[in-house]
This record gives C-alpha cells, structure tokens and sequence, in this order.
C-alpha cells in the first residue's frame, strides 16, 4: 500500500534509546528516515526538550557572532538556568565572566555589525545580572548549596 509509514513499536524504540543507538542505527533497524525516528521520539516521550534561549540572547545574532565568547557564555547560563546537564567546567566559565561583568557594573550590548560590547549597566544591573540571577537560583535548587553569599561555592 503507497504512503502507509512503517509502524515503530514504542516500546522497542524505547529499549533500543536506551541501549544507546543513535538515530541512523535506529532508522535501518525500523527501515525509515532518521527524521521518522526523530518524529517516533518525540511522540513517544523519548526525544530531549529543545532549550530555548531566547531570554539569554534576545539578538537576532549574526553568524559571525553565533560562536563568539559572550555567546556561548549566555547560551551556558541558560541552559544551567533550564536545567540541563552541562559540563562543570562550562559553567564555571560562564558564571566567573558574568560575575566579573556585574561585579564590575557592566552589561553587554550586541551589534550586528560589531558583535557584542560591554557597557555600562544600568540602575537596577541590566540584561548580565538577570541571566546570571536565574543560572545561580537554578544550581542552588539543583545543588541545595548556596554559601553565606547566596552564591555556590567557587570552583579551586
């Protein structure tokens, strides 16, 4: 029959995510596209939430820009602030840079053109302080362990 979908058992698939196999090894064994193995993930409850950064990165970024320090260091202190798992090391950069902005009373502001500038915050600590606000709230929920500071402790 033309344009039937082949059926993937839920459950098979759910065994097989476990096991650790990767989309075009899940693709050949059910004989579709990795996109139906993407799309069976998501209806089953097995695909991982997309991260919305959105809030961290309000600029419409230029390509240049998409890798630069201030970047990654923002899509970081999301990701931390949205629970996901990230590297120790990668959070650590990113909230020592944050905290050296506020600490020092400066924000950031992006250009397409130029990329992004530090600038001074303003009343109230602008646009680095908030991110960096809801990164430390979320490893002090995660973690249960915020120092006399209201910080978590810093890295050696």
């Amino acid at each position: 029959m033309a344009g039937r979908r082949p059926k993937i058992d839920r459950a098979e698939l759910a065994r097989l995510v476990a096991e650790g196999r990767t989309v075009a090894e899940l693709a050949a064994h059910f004989g579709v596209s990795e996109s139906g193995i993407l799309q069976a993930k998501r209806a089953a409850g097995l695909a991982k939430p997309q991260l919305d950064h959105r809030r961290a990165i309000p600029w419409k970024l230029n390509r240049a820009h998409v890798q630069s320090g201030p970047a990654t260091n923002l899509r970081n202190l999301s990701a931390v602030a949205q629970g996901a798992a990230i590297p120790q090391v990668k959070i650590n950069t990113a909230v020592r840079w944050a905290r050296r902005l506020v600490d020092g009373g400066l924000d950031i502001d992006y250009d397409p053109e130029h990329g992004f500038r530090e600038v001074p915050a303003p009343e109230g600590g602008g646009h680095i302080a908030a991110v960096l606000a809801e990164a430390l709230a979320a490893l002090e929920r995660r973690a249960g362990t915020a120092g006399p500071s209201g910080r978590p402790p810093r890295d050696g």
